[in-house]
């Protein structure tokens, strides 16, 4: 009877432990969502290479889909108009299993496009990568609703329905809009930043990640719901965090370091790859971590094989330790647009970089600006500061591209990139006065916590002097202290290449007045000084009381 009570008492017991454990699991917050879609776009014809024949490319996406399906992984397949409307596309992917595979709609047009939209087709080729051409920002408003209505009636032709998302190297917001409005798409997705690469330049927008836009233009985040079209655009091709941004400076164009699987260095080398997925699913991340897969078959499988067969084995694997979400564009833009009304605070950061590198950084994004945040050497870098203004008009929302050339950016107030040339690298850099000198601050590995929804804190052990720099981070301001040293006199100053073309029209204590592409903007101090230097400089930031802080959601015009 005894021995019973005891049994008794010990499943009660392990029962209540099993409860406990269970009310304390649903206590914790969840998890931050580490989101994979794998996105592979399809041209049927590749005119810059008389090697690369339509059989090429074909076989190209076959074995994509054959290398999806071994490590049991979907995605998303979006044709270009004419790979559209060949049989052999057609067959090979409504034979995959919807919900696991998407079908949907590259915006890259071709001449049967054109053509049949009643339009003259100006090209070089039947398919030309100009923007004046083979992109929407080439024609009318009025044309852009032909070519998307003729692609939409063949697609529901072929398919049974609309698409879900509709990508390309950028969209312009009429067309974005009217897909929304008319066809009811749910997701887009659009180039990563870069410079002049293939005369399309995407510079300052909402670092990786995804975002609403305005509804005049595609490229800016919307501050205010009923200004931004609720499509959201996840940017493309998964960028090195901390190389991407000076890769190829001082030349005309950046190059490419990118989970791309084509690269060297990058999507098709190793050591690169287990660096960027562990750093993707172990940094500390705010709101969510984003990364976009795949590649074009313009590139053919010989050359995308090796990148492939290194990432899809690992992904495979991340996915069933619950370390990432493999999804579909369309499964993707669903949960953003469930979870967020308007454009969320998000960041991505590295605190261990590849081996024989000790550089770190954090990429902090919300619907009022975007901050990149550089530690090179033991120094801090604010390497770039841009704001968001759902005002800031595009050209190409309703007037045309006459160029081969497109270019979209958003407000600058730090550049390292544009406004660096090799041996005068742009940024803020945080200074103090130690023994009548002025000396860069050195540090140790900066901390990155998050501190709610949609705030972080930066905290940098300093080694120069005594005491801890803070960064606080939400969607509307910048604040900075120094902890544990009150007597520190600490500054930032803003050094750039001398034939930098800066925006700023009038520096004043307590604000910069800024211009840039026709529009007025300011940056405000809540708490610190603006001055120019003697030492050159272009601009000094002094803290008061030790604290240093900025409103940037407040840009109105001057």
């Amino acid at each position: 009877m005894k021995s019973i009570s005891i049994r008794i008492l010990q499943v009660f017991i392990l029962t209540c432990i099993i409860c406990l454990r269970m009310a304390f699991s649903y206590c914790q917050p969840p998890a931050t969502p580490r989101i994979v879609n794998i996105v592979n776009f399809i041209r049927l014809l590749e005119p810059r290479d008389p090697a690369i024949t339509e059989d090429v490319l074909y076989q190209t996406v076959v074995k994509q889909v054959a290398i999806m399906k071994q490590y049991n992984l979907g995605g998303t397949f979006l044709l270009q108009y004419d790979a559209l409307m060949d049989p052999r596309y057609q067959k090979l992917l409504k034979d995959l299993p919807r919900g696991k595979f998407e079908v949907g709609a590259w915006w890259e047009i071709p001449q049967p496009l054109v053509e049949k939209a009643g339009l003259k087709w100006r090209g070089r080729y039947p398919w030309d990568w100009r923007a004046n051409i083979g992109f929407s920002t080439g024609y009318t408003p009025r044309e852009r609703e032909k070519l998307i209505d003729v692609y939409m009636a063949d697609f529901k032709k072929i398919f049974g329905y609309y698409p879900k998302s509709v990508a390309s190297w950028f969209i312009d917001s009429y067309s974005l809009n009217y897909m929304y409005q008319k066809y009811h798409i749910v997701a887009s997705a659009n180039c990563k930043d870069q410079y002049g690469t293939d005369g399309y330049t995407l510079w300052g927008g909402y670092w990786n990640q995804a975002y609403y836009p305005s509804k005049i233009n595609s490229y800016m985040p919307a501050q205010h719901e009923k200004n931004q079209i609720p499509v959201p655009i996840f940017r493309m091709l998964g960028s090195d965090p901390v190389r991407q941004y000076d890769n190829g400076l001082g030349t005309t164009r950046q190059g490419v370091v990118t989970l791309e699987p084509v690269y060297n260095f990058g999507g098709g080398d190793s050591t690169w790859v287990n660096w960027f997925f562990k750093t993707f699913t172990e940094s500390s991340s705010l709101g969510f971590n984003y990364a976009q897969a795949g590649q074009e078959n313009s590139f053919t499988w010989d050359a995308m094989a090796k990148g492939l067969e290194l990432q899809m084995p690992l992904m495979a694997r991340l996915r069933d330790e619950h370390k990432i979400r493999v999804e579909t564009l369309e499964q993707s833009g669903r949960w953003f647009r469930k979870t967020y009304r308007v454009t969320p605070a998000t960041s991505f950061t590295v605190d261990k970089d590849i081996a024989s590198s000790d550089l770190k950084t954090v990429w902090f994004n919300s619907r009022f600006y975007r901050l990149n945040v550089l530690w090179e050497n033991g120094n801090l870098r604010i390497r770039d500061l841009h704001l968001f203004n759902e005002k800031f008009p595009s050209i190409y929302t309703k007037g045309v591209a006459t160029s081969n050339e497109c270019s979209f950016f958003t407000l600058p107030v730090v550049d390292g990139y544009i406004w660096s040339k090799p041996g005068e690298i742009a940024g803020l850099r945080l200074n103090a006065i130690v023994d009548g000198k002025e000396v860069l601050l050195a540090g140790n590995t900066p901390k990155f916590i998050n501190t709610g929804p949609g705030s972080m804190r930066i905290l940098w052990p300093l080694t120069t002097v005594k005491g801890t720099f803070e960064i606080d981070l939400n969607e509307k301001r910048l604040t900075m202290k120094m902890n544990g040293n009150t007597s520190a006199k600490w500054f930032f100053d803003l050094n750039t290449a001398p034939d930098a073309k800066l925006p700023f029209q009038q520096i004043k204590s307590k604000q910069l007045n800024c211009r840039f592409e026709g529009m007025n903007y300011t940056v405000k101090a809540s708490s610190g000084i603006f001055s120019t230097p003697e030492n050159g400089a272009i601009v000094r930031l002094k803290p008061q009381g030790n604290v240093m802080s900025f409103d940037l959601s407040d840009i109105a015009k001057p």
